[in-house]
């Protein structure tokens, strides 16, 4: 299995002595993004940011696996919410990374469908184990519920 897409920048208008940093990302779905660094390295608040998409793939992945397992186990979800952090950092070698991330997702199951505290952590750990993103990640990555 493999992805693609297409990241494309053109110059354009920008102070003197710099570079305009929005881009756009073609997906192979065929969606569009527009896309800039963060604010704080001189990009478009406006638009995505690199940190801000690696963040969300990991939420997502996240989201996919647990609603994959509550699927095979027979719990049905009636809603899935994520307000995610990644944090920037310099790692023992001084370079930038996104040492930190934090999923906190709270699951609303169907009305009538009892999830103890422990059986719902025990999901959770596993949707983290058999995420394709987390499995990528070299940062600590902690899950909140």
């Amino acid at each position: 299995m493999s992805f693609r897409l297409q990241t494309s920048w053109q110059t354009s208008d920008a102070p003197e002595g710099e570079f305009n940093r929005d881009h756009l990302i073609h997906f192979g779905s065929g969606q569009k993004i527009q896309a800039s660094s963060a604010p704080e390295y001189k990009g478009n608040p406006a638009m995505v940011n690199p940190e801000e998409s690696l963040l969300a793939a990991l939420s997502s992945c996240h989201m996919l696996t647990f609603l994959a397992i509550a699927h095979l186990k027979r719990l049905p979800v009636k809603s899935y919410n994520d307000n995610a952090l990644a944090e920037l950092g310099k790692r023992d070698n001084g370079k930038l990374a996104v040492n930190y991330m934090q999923l906190n997702p709270e699951v609303e199951f169907m009305d009538g469908v009892e999830v103890s505290r422990e059986t719902l952590e025990k999901m959770h750990e596993k949707a983290h184990a058999n995420c394709f993103i987390a499995n990528t990640l070299d940062c600590e990555v902690e899950i909140r519920f």
